[in-house]
C-alpha cells in the first residue's frame, strides 16, 4: 500500500487541486464562515498583488506625466497626486472584488466609520484637500521662498522642497527642515517671496558721523551697492536718509536681488563691507554711541569739585 503524498510532493507534481483541497481543510468555522489556511493565503496574495499593481501603475504614470510638455511643475505635481489617489482607489476596489467581499455587509459600520473620519481624521482630510487647492491655484509651489516661524516665534525664510499629502517641506538656510501642515498655509498669512516675481528688495542701514560730508557718503554707499555681486542694476539701488539719530545720521541702502534662496544676509554683509572699505579710504567716520553730560553749577557742585581737587592734590 502506497503512503499518502505530502503537501510538498503534491506541489512538486503540480497537483494544485489536491494542494488547494488540503490547505482548505486546515482551518475552522466561525459564525458559519470557513477560515482556512488557503483563505489566509488568498488574502495575502491579493494584498501583495494590489500593492505591486498600485506601485507599478503609479511609477508608470509618473513617467508619462514627467514627459508632458504642456504642464508646468505645479500642474505635473497636482496631476501626479490625483492620478495616484485614483490608482490606489481602483486597486483597492479590484482587490475587494477578487476576494469576494460583500460591501453591503459593511453598511452597518458606515455610520461609525463616517464619525471616525469626521472626528479622528478631520485634520488629515483637511490637509489633503488644502494641499490639492494650493497646487490648483499655484499660490505655493516647489521652489518658492516663503517666510516661516520657529517655535520661539523668530521668523526666517526657507525654500519649499516638496509638497506632500499632509504637509510641505521647507528648508531654511541653516539646513533646518520645517514640515508645515497644508491647512496652516490655507488659514494663516503666508509671505511668499517668489509668488509673482523673484525680485526681492534688501535694506541695509548705515550710520554716518555728523561731521562727515553727507553727499560724498551717499555716493560711496551707492558705489558699494552697485558693485556688489548679486545686486541688480535694474531696479537700481537707492540711498535714503532716514533720520537724524542720537549719534549718527541714519541712511538706508536699498537694493534688489533675484535669488532669495541663496540668502539675504550674505549679500547685505558684502555691501556693508564694501561701504566700510570705501569710507576708510575717503576718511568718513562711522560713528559710535556718545553721551554728553551737562553739569549744573550750584553750591553743592562747587563743594564736590573742591573735595575732588583736594583729594587729587593729596594723592
Amino acid at each position: 500500500m502506497n503512503a499518502p503524498l505530502s503537501l510538498t510532493d503534491r506541489l512538486a507534481r503540480g497537483d494544485m487541486g489536491e494542494v488547494v483541497h488540503t490547505l482548505n481543510s486546515w482551518g475552522f468555522t466561525i459564525s458559519g464562515h470557513r477560515v482556512s489556511v488557503w483563505t489566509a493565503l488568498e488574502v495575502i496574495i491579493v494584498i501583495v498583488g494590489v500593492f505591486v499593481f498600485g506601485k507599478l501603475l503609479t511609477r508608470t504614470s509618473r513617467v508619462f506625466i514627467a514627459k508632458a510638455r504642456r504642464l508646468d511643475s505645479t500642474q505635473k505635481l497636482l496631476t501626479e497626486k490625483l492620478v495616484g489617489i485614483a490608482i490606489w482607489a481602483l486597486a483597492i476596489l479590484v482587490g475587494i472584488d477578487i476576494l469576494g467581499i460583500d460591501l453591503t455587509a459593511l453598511a452597518f459600520f458606515s455610520g461609525a466609520l463616517g464619525l471616525a473620519i469626521g472626528f479622528g481624521l478631520q485634520k488629515t482630510f483637511g490637509n489633503l484637500i488644502s494641499g490639492i487647492i494650493l497646487l490648483m491655484d499655484r499660490s505655493i509651489k516647489p521652489g518658492d521662498v516663503i517666510a516661516v516661524s520657529d517655535l520661539s516665534g523668530r521668523e526666517s525664510f526657507g525654500q519649499i522642497r516638496k509638497i506632500g499629502i499632509r504637509a510641505i517641506s521647507v528648508v531654511t538656510r541653516d539646513r533646518k527642515e520645517y514640515l508645515i501642515p497644508n491647512e496652516n498655509l490655507m488659514t494663516n498669512q503666508v509671505e511668499n517671496w517668489s509668488y509673482s516675481s523673484r525680485e526681492v528688495r534688501v535694506k541695509a542701514p548705515v550710520g554716518v558721523a555728523y561731521g562727515a560730508d553727507l553727499d560724498l557718503a551717499e555716493q560711496l554707499m551707492l558705489q558699494a551697492a552697485v558693485g556688489a555681486p548679486r545686486v541688480l542694476a535694474n531696479p537700481e539701488p537707492k540711498i535714503l536718509l532716514m533720520g537724524f539719530g542720537a549719534s549718527s545720521v541714519d541712511f538706508e541702502i536699498r537694493f534688489w536681488i533675484t535669488d532669495p534662496e541663496e540668502g539675504v544676509s550674505a549679500v547685505k554683509s558684502e555691501v556693508l563691507k564694501r561701504v566700510w572699505r570705501l569710507f576708510r579710504e575717503a576718511g568718513i567716520e562711522l560713528p559710535f554711541p556718545q553721551v554728553d553730560l551737562n553739569l549744573r553749577d550750584n553750591a553743592q557742585f562747587q563743594r564736590l569739585v573742591a573735595a575732588l581737587a583736594e583729594r587729587v592734590a593729596r594723592d
